[in-house]
């Protein structure tokens, strides 16, 4: 059996795209019986949207931060924002990232070279978009974790640098197992960097 499915292509990247991007993989997640949401989330802002969004649902969510080594870089999580993220029965998960900001990445930088094998895969994942990467690495992490069953498809929402503008159908595995996993489909992502 075949189906027809749109995928919803956004014309440019970032937070702009959120609230649509939530709204389709919602209405995706009802359609697949989808019980695990794994969003990826800076300050803690987009989980609290998908939270928002999901909260009529029988659906556990798992909000994946940057790692405490990125925060200067980038953002760490607000506290008060995490606090509510816990409050509405969301996962938090702060933990070395599967692709990038790893210890392959100290190596390279400290010793020089050419990419590691995880860089490898990021920089491949970034051809179709960051938000192709992040949602794929927040997935190994979240099942790294434990926080959502391997044998079951989930949806990963993620973005460019805030907000959301990707949206997946994966079929999530572990980091150590990483060609086990499968991505089922494209529900929404950017045509452009």
């Amino acid at each position: 059996m075949y189906e027809d499915k749109i995928i919803r292509y956004f014309d440019k990247p970032g937070p702009q795209n959120t609230e649509k991007t939530i709204e389709i993989a919602k209405k995706r997640a009802k359609e697949l019986n989808i019980k695990y949401i794994v969003v990826a989330t800076s300050s803690g802002e987009t989980g609290i949207k998908v939270a928002e969004a999901f909260k009529d649902m029988d659906i556990q969510i798992i909000a994946v931060t940057l790692h405490a080594g990125r925060w200067k870089v980038y953002e760490a999580p607000d506290p008060e924002k995490i606090k509510r993220l816990k409050e509405m029965g969301v996962k938090v998960l702060t933990c070395t990232h599967a692709l990038l900001g790893n210890i392959e990445m100290a190596i390279r930088e400290r010793f020089g070279g050419g990419m590691m094998p995880a860089e490898l895969i990021a920089h491949t994942l970034y051809r179709f978009s960051q938000g192709m990467k992040v949602a794929i690495e927040v997935t190994l992490m979240a099942a790294d974790a434990g926080l959502i069953p391997v044998d079951k498809e989930v949806i990963a929402i993620a973005g460019t640098d805030k907000g959301a503008d990707t949206a997946l159908v994966l079929k999530p595995a572990y980091t150590n197992e990483f060609f086990n996993l499968e991505v089922r489909e494209i529900i929404a992502m950017p045509r452009h960097k």
